[in-house]
């Protein structure tokens, strides 16, 4: 027989069950279906994780005060990481470039009769460089695909600089909206404004900022708040020294984990951290690279999706064994066929291949339709995922070669068991 004769009285072969060929399919429709949405949740987990520290980059380490649990609440250990720490690490610690520090909280800002409550961010000089290489937010209407900078953040005026932020000069930047809001279309450039009763001069006005991801630009306000020199902020906001966010700038990536420890020493000899009973540090900080963040994140992700797998999995198993199931009692009911086939010049190979076209047909419909399901699905995933599904274009083939090979896996049995029978026998079976 021709491969085109047997695929002709494979598909009659089917068509004799219509019902029957359709509900053995449904396994296959739920388990390919499963793949893709699998795949498109896994996606964008990993998109999701990569998203949300871009703003980390592979040369920086962030340091950050370790807290505990205590009745409920998160408590500082030990002694908090201060400003002093930051300003004095670039030179005692050999791998590291530079260092940014900021603090943040609530202030009321003042202009004449204008009172607003926001939130003030005090960092040091190179916070718009921060901005623009975080890969977070963007001016309104930047070009796709063009390179940000610095000045494109600064609307009016200036940034304030690094001998500003060592002479705690007071000075300030508004965000968009709060120099609209405070001066109603007047130039602020060189006004006097009050934040939390400390007077400084307006040096500068931001761009009008939206976030470069479209989901959260009705969730974030980057165009409120105002920025000012971090020792500024600490002179007269604190009573005490704060607690300061360090992010640490390493001359040279590849050697991170060796700057790891020359900042943790360092901060060792500064918090007079000392070893325990066991010979080891109990420290009061912590030291957090991308690579940390990525590898625990990615290592859930993987998780998520070998889950996922796993599901997918079960379901292919399932629509397997109803296949097989169906091609069982196929054979049964055909064996008279079979037999008369057989008398006339089959071969074994003639009926192998006929009943396992008839099981690959099925895998192969039920691939077909649960790839379109898997697409239609990937929205409501996404909806029960924080909309965080990414359909990869090579997930369609997988999931199809998926479906074929569970066809051709589970319909082999019971093809060899059809051309195994007895010719004689067979044409006897009532």
């Amino acid at each position: 027989m021709t491969f085109w004769n047997t695929l002709r009285t494979a598909i009659l072969g089917l068509r004799a069950n219509k019902l029957r060929a359709a509900l053995t399919t449904l396994g296959i429709i739920i388990g390919v279906a499963s793949v893709i949405a699998m795949l498109a949740l896994g996606n964008g987990a990993r998109a999701a994780v990569e998203a949300s520290f871009r703003y980390l980059g592979a040369n920086q380490a962030r340091i950050s005060e370790r807290k505990e649990s205590e009745d409920g609440e998160f408590r500082a250990v030990g002694e908090t990481l201060i400003y002093q720490d930051g300003l004095n690490m670039p030179s005692a610690v050999e791998l590291v470039e530079r260092v940014a520090m900021s603090v943040s909280g609530q202030a009321k800002v003042r202009r004449r009769r204008v009172v607003l409550d926001i939130g003030y961010n005090a960092p040091t000089a190179d916070a718009m460089q921060e901005l623009a290489s975080g890969g977070e937010y963007q001016p309104v209407g930047w070009p796709e695909g063009t390179p940000l900078t610095v000045d494109a953040f600064i609307g009016k005026g200036r940034f304030f600089s690094p001998a500003e932020v060592i002479d705690a000069v007071e000075v300030c930047v508004l965000g968009y909206e709060t120099a609209e809001d405070l001066f109603e279309g007047d130039d602020p450039i060189g006004e006097t404004i009050y934040v939390n009763r400390t007077r400084c001069i307006v040096i500068g006005v931001l761009a009008e900022l939206e976030t470069i991801d479209p989901e959260y630009r009705y969730r974030s306000k980057p165009n409120e708040g105002v920025y000012l020199p971090i020792s500024t902020a600490i002179r007269h906001f604190y009573e005490d020294a704060p607690t300061v966010y360090i992010t640490a700038y390493i001359e040279d990536e590849r050697r991170m984990d060796e700057a790891k420890a020359q900042i943790a020493a360092f901060l060792r000899q500064r918090h007079n951290v000392e070893k325990n009973e066991k010979g080891e540090y109990e420290d009061d900080f912590n030291i957090t690279t991308r690579q940390d963040i990525l590898g625990v994140q990615q290592e859930a992700a993987n998780t998520f999706a070998l889950l996922l797998a796993a599901m997918a999995a079960v379901s292919l198993i399932v629509g397997g064994i109803g296949i097989m199931n169906v091609m069982l009692v196929s054979v049964t009911e055909r064996t008279r066929e079979i037999g008369t086939r057989m008398a006339v010049g089959a071969h074994q190979g003639d009926i192998v291949g006929q009943f396992l076209l008839e099981a690959v047909l099925l895998s192969a419909g039920g691939g077909v339709l649960g790839i379109a399901v898997g697409i239609l699905t990937i929205p409501l995933a996404a909806a029960l995922n924080q909309g965080l599904a990414l359909l990869s274009p090579t997930s369609i083939p997988l999931a199809f070669g998926v479906a074929l090979c569970t066809g051709v896996i589970f319909g082999l049995y019971p093809a060899l068991r059809a051309a195994r029978l007895d010719p004689i026998e067979a044409l006897r079976y009532e």
